[in-house]
């Protein structure tokens, strides 16, 4: 898929190789194969500031807003984005092996039910109107979008933690 967005004065050029990777165009006409596309605010604002980056780790182009992007490349880039980012979406909270820690949760998230060990209360941070990020033993991170909008059970199971 070969797309290209106006972007100011120059253009975003984007395609995917035949080998599945990402492929940037510079304004140059330098291609850049295998670059990553990253979100700045995954979490805050995931439709502003993406960067794409080169295999160097350095920043090719900056993206101020995905919105303003033409469908073609913005799902491109979508596409890319979301084969990276895994973050389950916890909605209950099933069951927790005990009140302290190490504990196992099972819980049933936006991809089907699991269970994960947490290590300690400080591997669950307040991210603001209620969201809670929860990072398990393995170092993946689990979203409550909002806990206030947890049923009973679980918002109970929750504040144990808090």
């Amino acid at each position: 898929m070969n797309t290209t967005a106006a972007m100011g004065d120059s253009e975003l050029r984007l395609e995917r190789s035949a080998f599945g990777r990402l492929v940037f165009t510079a304004p140059d006409g330098v291609a850049h194969d295998g670059v990553v596309p990253v979100r700045a605010f995954p979490i805050a604002a995931p439709d502003e500031g993406v960067s794409i980056v080169g295999t160097d780790g350095r920043e090719l182009r900056w993206i101020e807003r995905l919105s303003a992007l033409p469908a073609a490349t913005r799902t491109l880039l979508e596409e890319e984005l979301a084969s990276r980012e895994f973050m389950p979406v916890i909605r209950q909270i099933t069951a927790v092996s005990t009140f302290s820690t190490p504990s196992t949760w099972s819980v049933e998230t936006d991809r089907g039910a699991t269970s994960f060990v947490l290590k300690g209360e400080e591997d669950i941070r307040r991210l603001g109107n209620g969201a809670l990020l929860i990072v398990d033993s393995h170092g993946i991170q689990f979203m409550v979008r909002d806990r206030m909008a947890l049923d009973r059970r679980s918002k109970k199971l929750l504040e144990r933690f808090l």
